[in-house]
């Protein structure tokens, strides 16, 4: 395995380009598409993201951890690879071509015709997906998300070039759906030959065949994080359904942008716990790093924090800019999304924490209980007082999810927890700091000269708090700058 640090820079340069693709590609469709069309797209994007579960059965995760677990035992690895492949491949064929055979009846049902090719594209993302999915877990439980970079740089821009070019040539939609789709279905096969030249020609053709019982062990964990995985994805999804079950896809449209736009702001938190959470697993003859972890979430805490602060502070203008005028109706929904912009970053170190720590059983209460309070909330509110309902429930359903997680890495690893109680609250200081520079500035339209100075000056106001609460030190700042000229060094 490559270090922490080393992996932590290559996850981060992953967020960061999958953000820059991403943002560019969701950024060029709200705006080509309009509300009606981008609405289409989303809602075919959460019937995928709902249907990729009975693909996966968990197999993904579950894969990740034992792999981490036997990561000095080649030969045992690449055998429970060789298993997890078969299981995911046969999995994703059928759901992929059940999707695509009812993809009319779907349409249908939610009186939207353009719906069903935008559909068919998108089951064939699933396809691609699935494959990238089990192979970019496997890579991370390795410690190898050098690899894992290229793989997802490469995915992002064929992704993002065939979607621009089918959307140019009138595909609308449908043609956004199928650029996915070719990026996912490139990036599942180079992921697949990666990981089979990493893990040798056995991983080829070697089967389940361990005498300590790990085959038995896979499946029975890969059950309970289909559970915790199935109601994940359907509390990601139960807001845009419902929207479109009670309004219609133009509201889909100015919910799943805003959203989409907090979502970016998780990536260091994501970034941070891949190269973090697969320390956490106990292989033979180690022990979980808690060290690592607690510095980990100190840091999550602590950026997450600031983020939301500018978030709440410069929701219109980000409206404005990012997504245009035809979306002003999402502004308050982007305001709302604040808190959730804190938690959505804790919560992949958290989650995977408990993953690796072998407690994914302890997590099926908690991700079953998340979805019911998303789901409450949604069903009493969006009939009421429309979109921003999806926020509410997300946001409230969050702060459920994450404490619980929490709660089970504490139990298990015994974590500073005035510690962090004493980060999140210097870090408070320094967020309100930041928002209130961003306020001085301006909360609507913005001149070029008001944009500069915010992204200059509150950073500066945020970072100034930090040291002088003691949160950060001068020594801490010197030796992260060295550690990122050495690791530069060493990639250079």
């Amino acid at each position: 395995m490559d270090s922490i640090s080393r992996n932590a820079v290559y996850a981060i340069g992953t967020q960061l380009a999958t953000a820059a693709f991403t943002a560019g590609v969701t950024i060029y469709l709200v705006r080509a598409l309009g509300p009606d069309g981008y609405g289409v797209f989303a809602l075919a994007l959460s019937i995928g993201a709902i249907l990729i579960l009975p693909s996966d059965f968990g197999i993904s995760q579950a894969t990740a951890r034992f792999i981490a677990e036997l990561r000095d035992d080649r030969t045992a690895a690449s055998a429970i690879y060789a298993d997890a492949f078969r299981l995911r491949l046969m999995g994703s064929m059928v759901v992929a071509v059940a999707l695509v055979a009812s993809a009319g009846l779907i349409a249908d049902a939610y009186g939207q015709p353009q719906l069903a090719w935008a559909v068919r594209g998108v089951a064939l993302a699933v396809f691609g997906q699935s494959l990238l999915m089990l192979n970019n877990g496997v890579l991370t439980a390795l410690g190898r998300l050098g690899i894992y970079f290229r793989i997802v740089v490469s995915e992002s821009a064929i992704e993002a070039a065939a979607t621009v070019a089918l959307v140019l040539l009138g595909g609308g939609a449908a043609g956004a759906a199928f650029g996915r789709a070719a990026g996912y279905l490139a990036g599942g096969l180079i992921a697949v030959v990666a990981v089979v030249r990493l893990l040798g020609v056995g991983a080829r053709r070697r089967g389940l065949r361990l005498e300590s019982g790990y085959g038995r062990r896979l499946m029975g964990y890969a059950g309970a994080l289909f559970i915790v995985d199935g109601a994940f994805t359907l509390f990601e999804q139960i807001d845009i359904i419902l929207i479109a079950a009670y309004l219609d896809a133009s509201a889909v449209g100015l919910f799943q942008a805003p959203l989409r736009l907090a979502t970016f702001l998780h990536y260091p938190g994501l970034a941070i716990a891949s190269a973090v959470a697969p320390r956490l697993a106990r292989g033979r003859g180690t022990e979980p790093n808690v060290a690592a972890f607690e510095t980990a979430l100190r840091l999550i805490v602590v950026v997450q924090l600031g983020l939301a602060a500018g978030t709440l502070a410069w929701a219109s203008p980000i409206v404005e800019v990012a997504l245009g005028p035809e979306y002003r109706g999402s502004v308050e929904t982007l305001r709302v999304l604040a808190p959730y912009v804190v938690l959505s970053g804790i919560a992949p170190l958290v989650s995977l924490g408990a993953t690796y720590l072998g407690e994914a059983r302890r997590r099926v209460p908690i991700a079953i209980l998340t979805v019911l309070v998303n789901l409450a909330v949604d069903i009493i509110l969006i009939p009421r007082i429309g979109i921003v309902a999806g926020a509410i429930g997300t946001t409230l359903a969050f702060a459920l999810y994450v404490p619980a997680h929490l709660w089970i890495c504490q139990r298990m690893l015994s974590i500073d927890m005035r510690g962090l109680g004493l980060t999140a609250f210097r870090a408070l200081l320094a967020a309100g700091a930041l928002a209130g520079v961003l306020a001085i500035i301006g909360t609507s339209t913005l001149s070029g000269l008001q944009w500069v100075a915010g992204l200059v000056l509150a950073p500066l106001a945020f970072g100034a708090v930090l040291l002088l609460s003691g949160e950060v030190t001068r020594a801490e700042l010197q030796g992260a700058r060295r550690r990122v000229s050495a690791l530069i060094q060493r990639g250079a």
